[in-house]
């Protein structure tokens, strides 16, 4: 049974500062939950480490489209099955509309429950708020080239 999520938030800065903040994939922890640890291990690859329905998860995932400042698109290749795509449009007056599209296919029984409950749609909904408050304290991109295709 896979799950399709499609969320979207406003947030207070320019579409480019928002776009360079979520493409410091290794900042994930700060505003996900569950995400412990994300790696980049090669210029479109990332390790992923976190808490799904509270089993340790890890899996690797491979960055399969970014357009710098309009989307980046994303599918795992091991681990926890998962693709999506996030979305930045300008809205004036330094305001940007994020747009969260993501596919998640439960992997157990208490992943289905917790599907079928609605979980993942909340903690992405969070993940989106989280993201807003982290993006209107922390500004411009933590890193030095960040934003670039990595």
């Amino acid at each position: 049974m896979t799950e399709s999520v499609e969320r979207s938030i406003t947030v207070d800065v320019p579409a480019r500062t928002a776009y360079e903040k979520w493409t410091d994939f290794e900042d994930f922890p700060e505003f996900m939950e569950g995400i412990e640890r994300v790696d980049q291990t090669g210029p479109n690859e990332l390790h992923w480490k976190g808490k799904i329905a509270g089993k340790e998860k890890e899996w690797d995932a491979e960055i399969v489209e970014q357009e710098p400042v309009d989307r980046v698109s994303w599918r795992s290749v091991t681990g926890a099955p998962n693709h999506g795509t996030v979305k930045f449009r300008e809205m004036g007056n330094d305001r940007t509309e994020v747009r969260l599209q993501m596919e998640v296919e439960p992997e157990t029984t208490v992943e289905e429950i917790g599907s079928w409950l609605g979980l993942i749609e909340n903690r992405v909904e969070g993940d989106l708020e989280n993201f807003k408050e982290y993006i209107e304290q922390h500004g411009a991109a933590s890193s030095p080239g960040s934003g670039r295709r990595r």
